[in-house]
């Protein structure tokens, strides 16, 4: 007799877990009746009758959807649209970054038609825009109007430095 009393009582354990374990795990917009924490102290402190309305009472059915009853299947990863939608947005945000960092690296190289910049950020064989020798804040002289001067007040080069001038180099 103590063996059916013990093997009843190791059974009531056993779905009273089962059943804490299932509540707590349980989706929540499927619990009816009591609020989760509500069946949760139902199942602990009334130790059959607990257990067994949170599986007849509480326990939601999957609910049908509304197209005649057909219930959704859940779909592959390349049949899903907005997984598809996501994929798309993510490769065009990859090819504006990589646009961008094209520009940067442009905007990084010397440019090659006035020779690139010293370092200091200053033109090579002038000084600064607005530093020293230059007279208005875009480092042209006189009105503003650079005309046939380059923007740091100076004539533009007519000759290649492979013209037997170089540039940095001052004639002695």
């Amino acid at each position: 007799m103590a063996r059916v009393w013990f093997l009843l009582g190791l059974m009531v354990v056993i779905l009273t877990v089962y059943t804490v374990v299932d509540c707590a795990m349980f989706d929540r917009s499927r619990v009816r009746g009591l609020p989760r924490w509500v069946w949760i102290f139902v199942i602990l402190f009334i130790p059959v009758i607990g257990p067994l309305l949170w599986l007849i009472v509480g326990r939601g059915r999957r609910r049908q959807a509304a197209g005649g009853g057909r219930t959704t299947r859940s779909m592959a990863p390349d049949d899903d649209p907005d997984f598809l939608r996501g994929l798309a947005a993510q490769a065009t945000q990859e090819q504006r970054i990589r646009q961008m960092e094209q520009e940067l690296a442009d905007l990084d190289k010397p440019d090659s038609t006035d020779g690139g910049t010293a370092k200091g950020g200053a033109p090579k064989g002038g000084t600064p825009k607005g530093g020293a020798g230059s007279g208005g804040p875009n480092g042209s002289a006189g009105s503003g109007a650079t005309g046939a001067t380059g923007t740091s007040g100076n004539p533009p080069k007519t000759t290649d430095p492979g013209d037997g001038e170089q540039p940095g180099r001052r004639e002695a």
